[in-house]
Parts: structure tokens; sequence; C-alpha cells
């Protein structure tokens, strides 16, 4: 076992006219240092096909995640589905990327399109042996994985993006290949990785997608340990213990509250200095402490960011905003999202005297919900998150 740990990201666009879509991601961990992640293509569109894949993605990621083998794994959804009455089919097909001990991965694929490997920016051809589960083809590959690379897996709406649309033949693999090399190795987050490909399958799709098409990247990378403190304690004689804590934790530490900022500042023993270089109509300014790598205010900024944190698990559509601005909120949801990989919060549970006015819409249970739904957004993002309170 190593530092690596994996950075998973997947997004889908629906059939055109379909309120649901037909593919289904799941991704699970198996014990401390393994993952399990598996992309399920329901046969048809719309509701069977959700149902099916669905089922397809939660037994396989439940069974693999277990220990079981490919094998079993095969024979139960066999058993499990229902059979489609025209096509005489049970179930859907899948692929799955399991990540092991950060030192090596297995892909299992059964009739989806091939997982793209990059690594270094560049397309690795992989071997692959071919099995017979079930009466079923299915390709199984070993290898070694290295910090840096890049597993795109994917349902078979991306390849027929624009078939018939914008291009003769679809959006071929090599197509796709040659299209994401480019920001494979420049440090996008997976997620990013896969709303660069869906805009592109969007496009070429004329904004009416022809098939449901999902996209699930999975980037390896080494740990970044990250603190986030908010709020001064409930006991003022906690004060320097809670300092004293979130300063000797590895990683870069933010500092969220102006209060908190004092505390922060008077522990260190340096100055507390206003940033007004940038100034934003909705986000208060930020701040310097020598010894903080960002000092922001709190409930609105920390609000702005959890507002960030919903989208970026939906349409990721405030990407741009965040991602370029200079605001407190747009920053810590850069450190946030695409830094760090281990998050330990420290709230203070003091109640602050400000936020207690009627007229206000801030009051102390609605920072600690902020904090406790922050922290459950990037959970869902993969993130390992820690919570204490003072």
């Amino acid at each position: 076992m190593n530092d690596l740990c994996t950075d998973i990201g997947y997004g889908s666009l629906n059939k055109y006219g379909e309120e649901l879509c037909g593919d289904h991601v799941d991704a699970v961990e198996q014990g401390e240092s393994s993952t399990v992640v598996v992309l399920a293509d329901g046969l048809g569109s719309g509701v069977k096909a959700s149902i099916l894949s669905t089922l397809t993605a939660k037994i396989i990621s439940t069974m693999m995640a277990a220990d079981m083998s490919i094998e079993d794994c095969v024979s139960t959804i066999a058993q499990t589905l229902p059979v489609c009455q025209e096509r005489k089919v049970a179930y859907s097909t899948f692929t799955i990327l399991h990540i092991m001990n950060g030192t090596e991965a297995e892909l299992i694929q059964y009739d989806n399109p091939e997982v793209i490997l990059l690594r270094h920016g560049e397309n690795v051809v992989y071997p692959t042996e071919t099995l017979d589960i079930a009466g079923k083809k299915i390709l199984r590959t070993k290898l070694r994985i290295e910090e840096g690379d890049v597993f795109l897996a994917m349902s078979d709406g991306a390849p027929h993006a624009g078939l018939g649309v914008t291009m003769n033949f679809g959006w071929k693999r090599e197509n796709i290949i040659e299209y994401i090399k480019p920001y494979s190795d420049v440090g996008f987050t997976a997620k990013t990785l896969t709303t660069m490909l869906l805009d592109e399958c969007y496009g070429l799709y004329g904004g009416e997608p022809g098939d449901d098409t999902t996209v699930c990247a999975v980037r390896i990378r080494r740990r970044e340990p990250m603190n986030l403190l908010i709020g001064p304690p409930s006991n003022r004689a906690d004060c320097s213990k809670m300092m004293a804590l979130f300063f000797s934790k590895e990683g870069k530490h933010i500092v969220c509250g102006g209060t908190t900022s004092t505390i922060a500042a008077d522990y260190l023993q340096k100055p507390l200095k206003v940033d007004l270089s940038y100034f934003d109509n909705d986000i208060p300014p930020t701040a310097t402490i020598e010894g903080v790598d960002l000092t922001t205010e709190g409930v609105i900024t920390i609000n702005r960011v959890l507002t960030y944190a919903q989208d970026y698990l939906g349409e990721n559509s405030e990407y741009k905003k965040w991602s370029t601005g200079k605001d407190g909120a747009s920053r810590i949801a850069r450190l946030l999202f695409e830094e760090a990989t281990d998050i330990n919060f420290f709230a203070g549970m003091a109640v602050n005297p400000a936020h207690q006015d009627p007229k206000l819409p801030i009051n102390f249970s609605i920072k600690m919900k902020l904090v406790d739904e922050l922290a459950a957004c990037l959970k869902q993002m993969g993130k390992k998150i820690k919570v204490s309170y003072f």
C-alpha cells in the first residue's frame, strides 16, 4: 500500500425526450485502501433501462466490494434481472474498475466501449484476456497503476455522439482519445474531465442526445490533506487547544470567520491584515495571516462554497466561475474540490452574538448545518472527511 488514492468523477446526459437516464454509476470503498467503480448501461432507454442499470451497478459493486468473484457477480445478475421479451437479453452491459491498495487496477468489461487509459498525456494500450462467463464474453485486465493515470469509462452514447448529425460515423474512440489527451496531464479533476467530455458530446449531438451518454473518469493521485477552521470554541478556555490541534495537522490551513481569524492571529502572534486588492459585491474580502494559507469571512463565504459543491455534484455549471474567481469562496472551492483528498473540519460551537439578531437570516444552527452539509457534499466527491466540534 502507498499514499495514492482515487479521484472519481462521473456524469450523464439523458437521451433527448427522456426524464430518466438508462445508465448508472456506483462507486464503493472496499476496506480502507481499495475502491470499486461500476458503470452500467441498461438495455434501451427510459424507466426500464434505468432500473436495469441501477440494479446491475448495485449488485456488482456490492458483491465486488465483498471480495466475491466476477463469475459470481455475472451469474447473480443473469439470475436476478428480468429478461427483455423483445431482445431476450436479461441485463445491462457494464464496466468495472477495481483499484486495489493504490498499486494495481483490475478492469472487467462487458460490451461497453473499452476503457481508455491515459498516462503522462499519452494513450496506453493494455493487454486483455477473454473470459466466457454464463455465455457472455468478458474482458479482464490487471495492471500496475502510477500517479497521474487517468481511466475513462463510458457508455456507448459517447462514441455514438454526432452519428448522422455532425459526424458520419460518430465520435470514434481514437477521436475521444485525441480530444482529451491534452487535458489529462495538467491537473484537472476527474469531474472536470468528465464535464469536458460530456459538453463535447452534447455539442456533437446538436443539443439533442440520441442515446443516454455517461462518462466516468478515475484519476490516480497522491493524498493531499486540508484543514478548515470555522468559528471559535464554545468555551473560550479551549481556544489554545483548538488552535494547537488545528495547526499541528499536516497540509494547508484555511481559517474562516472574523473572530476565528483574530484568535488564530493571536495564537500565531502574527498580524491580521485585510486584503482589499480584490472586491466582490456578494462575498466579503479575504485577509492574510502569516502561517495560514487562506483567511476568509465565515458564514456567507461557506454558504457560497456549499452552493458550488452542490452544483459540482450535479451539472458542474458553475465551474468557470469558481475555478478562476479571486473571492474567498472560489479560492476555498478550488482548495477543497480540486486539491484536497482528506479534509479535517474544526468547527467551533460558540454562539456569535451578532448572529442572534432576529432580523438576520444567520444563526448558530444554520452555521452548523452549513458545515455538516458541506462535509456531506465533499464526502460524495470521494473525499475523506473528519469533523471535530469544539
